[in-house]
């Protein structure tokens, strides 16, 4: 563990940047900043929760624990806040969070969180903005779970790869077979039937779990009409 100057963090959030000098002091002081490797669990479902969280750094899954199975509800990459809802709501996890690679969070004191959302409105706005984007996020996530078929949710969740999380078309999936299915609503076999045809018709180069979309219009293609 290692504290680190929250005016001068790179990786500090939108709103953070509404705070002033003797709040972002505040800030340094009731939180502490912590590394996490791949496969380490930063928080569990059903534990007490009693920080905020912030992924400065890194890749985290977010899933649950259903009645048949597990489900990853979503990739995140930081900087973001993780688990508000889960915070102020109630007062146990809803789910857990675990690295996918080599990640920074700083845990912070709930009650200083709650004072800056108390006394400074910009900071605020910020945050509601925040969830309000991920809450529509999550609807999106939700119809196309039910209304698309495997091919289109795999489709979509490549996309998703290259898009929003690494930039660009080549990459390496930070996901098992298996936790690529539970993220898509898939069974494992049918994630690798997938991925083989999209390498078989061109659309993708696969090598393992290195991945290279050689025809991206394609697979926009297979994510919107699948």
């Amino acid at each position: 563990m290692n504290e680190k100057s929250c005016k001068f963090c790179s990786n500090r959030s939108s709103a953070s940047n509404f705070l002033n000098d003797k709040e972002l002091k505040m800030l340094e002081e009731s939180c502490v900043d912590v590394q996490f490797q791949k496969g380490d669990v930063i928080f569990r479902q059903n534990a007490l929760s009693s920080n905020i969280i912030f992924v400065k750094s890194g890749l985290v899954k977010i899933h649950i624990t259903g009645p048949e199975r597990e489900q990853i509800l979503k990739i995140i990459k930081g900087p973001i806040y993780l688990g508000i809802p889960t915070t102020l709501g109630d007062k146990v996890n809803h789910y857990s969070a675990t690295a996918l690679m080599e990640t920074r969070v700083c845990f912070i004191s709930l009650d200083s969180f709650k004072d800056f959302i108390a006394s400074n409105s910009d900071f605020a706005y910020e945050i509601i903005t925040e969830l309000c984007k991920n809450e529509l996020g999550h609807f999106d996530h939700c119809v196309n779970q039910v209304q698309k078929q495997s091919q289109g949710r795999i489709a979509e969740a490549l996309c998703f790869f290259a898009e929003d999380i690494f930039d660009e078309p080549n990459f390496s999936l930070p996901l098992s077979r298996q936790e690529f299915g539970d993220l898509t609503g898939n069974s494992r076999e049918s994630v690798s039937r997938i991925l083989a045809n999209l390498n078989s018709d061109g659309v993708i180069s696969l090598n393992g779990k290195n991945i290279q979309i050689l025809n991206m219009e394609r697979l926009k293609s297979i994510r919107k009409n699948g």
